[in-house]
């Protein structure tokens, strides 16, 4: 990943976006882009740790831009809100 480029839907209104927050959002969204997922294999995919991938799914949840299916696992995936990516 290019230093600096982030999704679309990683940067949040109303909230300190800082890079780490935003490197962990970015990997994730791109992740859920490929195919939804449980948060436990969201992490074991994206080598990030569990509870970061939880913290951050529930902060994309809160606006909307992922939502949560089913029983336990959860599995979370994409809503099509927020921003499009410019291609």
């Amino acid at each position: 990943m290019v230093k600096g480029v982030y999704h679309a839907n990683a940067y949040l209104v109303d909230f300190r976006n800082i890079r780490p927050g935003l490197r962990s959002r970015t990997i994730i969204l791109n992740a859920l882009e490929k195919r939804s997922s449980d948060a436990k294999t969201i992490a074991r995919l994206t080598g990030l740790h569990y509870r970061v991938v939880l913290h951050h799914l529930k902060l994309l949840g809160s606006r909307e831009i992922v939502r949560q299916e089913g029983g336990k696992p959860s599995v979370w995936m994409l809503t099509g809100l927020g921003q499009k990516r410019l291609r």
